[in-house]
């Protein structure tokens, strides 16, 4: 369960969170207070132990109050995991202390990159080598959690010399480093959300996080993608709950509906933690695919349901506002990198590939 003043913090500014009426300074300090972003750390690194399905279950837990809180922690949290999994235990030591409290916003960088590892998207970002370090080149169109107080953006890197692309984390602040204004999104706009421009970016060796992308990309996707299912199960949890509250009665026509939804969603998350823990997504990436997928149609199916179980009140500004951000809410789930048209893509290319 999650602390009580943060459910009811989430709570009580969902609406505006989505619609961008409240200042997105406050997501990041509201979730380190309640010490959600230590969930599935070892205490010795600064966690509270658990694992990372446990992580998937607090962030899905944001995700039922507030999809935008869900975003920006879902951001912070898989930076985490990238400076869990880098060998720079230098960077790592110097960084995780202040991501865990709150102090410095992580902002993960790495859709593009996914995307690259598929094949879909060449790297948006090239480096030129400097001593002791590069001077970097391009953009970054979308990103999430580049808190105007700082930041640190993880990044994967084409050589322009050729050679592995690879993996660093760029602090705000570095000259020819640009951020622009936040994105104008159809809701989640207190996300922080906005691109970078880097020009002539001169960063230094000991922001490395990764010598070869192509190694460290495959190792985090893992989490980058099952804390991101956290978003769906959230959000589809929670309309099935509206949905509920909507039913009178044993003999409600809807219920065995209902019973069937949640089921095969419940299926699907048991799924999603057995990989994580096993670690099977590592050799089958295409299994998590799947599984993202699966919760994606699942939360489309919730909040259809939720609709079709309160009727016209869905309608009414007085009964529906939340509704509606649910909604909202529920068009970015499909979308949000990789997109399920990108998935889709690369589970066939994988099978023509086996073919």
């Amino acid at each position: 369960m999650l602390d009580p003043v943060l459910s009811h913090w989430l709570e009580a500014e969902a609406e505006a969170l989505d619609l961008g009426h409240s200042d997105p300074q406050h997501v990041l300090s509201q979730l380190a207070a309640a010490n959600v972003l230590r969930v599935g750390i070892s205490p010795q690194q600064g966690g509270t132990g658990g694992n990372l399905a446990d992580a998937v279950e607090v962030l899905a837990s944001v995700a039922s109050h507030s999809l935008a809180s869900a975003f920006v922690f879902w951001g912070q949290r898989a930076f985490i995991e990238y400076v869990l999994h880098s060998p720079n235990s230098g960077l790592r030591e110097c960084l995780l202390p202040d991501l865990l409290s709150g102090q410095l916003a992580g902002a993960t960088g790495l859709s593009n990159a996914m995307k690259f590892l598929s094949g879909i998207e060449s790297l948006q970002v090239r480096a030129r080598a400097q001593a002791n370090g590069w001077s970097l080149n391009g953009r970054l169109h979308w990103v999430t959690n580049l808190r105007k107080s700082g930041f640190v953006v993880a990044a994967a890197i084409e050589c322009e010399a050729g050679g592995a692309p690879f993996v660093l984390a760029i602090p705000d602040g570095l000259p020819g480093l640009a951020r622009t204004d936040d994105l104008q999104l159809m809701g989640l706009q207190s996300s922080n959300t906005a691109a970078l421009d880097f020009q002539e970016v001169q960063v230094a060796e000991e922001w490395l996080l990764h010598d070869d992308a192509k190694v460290f990309l495959p190792a985090v996707r893992p989490a980058f993608l099952g804390l991101q299912c956290g978003l769906a199960i959230g959000l589809a949890r929670r309309s099935l709950q509206e949905a509920r509250n909507h039913l009178h009665g044993p003999g409600s026509a809807l219920l065995e509906v209902l019973h069937e939804q949640q089921e095969q969603l419940e299926s699907h998350v048991g799924a999603l933690k057995t990989g994580l823990l096993d670690g099977r997504f590592l050799a089958d990436p295409g299994a998590l695919f799947r599984i993202r997928i699966a919760l994606a149609e699942a939360t489309a199916s919730a909040v259809q349901f939720e609709l079709q179980a309160s009727g016209g009140k869905a309608y009414l500004s007085a009964h529906g506002s939340a509704f509606a951000r649910r909604w909202r809410e529920s068009a970015f789930v499909p979308i949000v990198t990789p997109s399920l048209v990108q998935l889709r893509a690369e589970l066939l290319r994988q099978a023509r590939a086996c073919a």
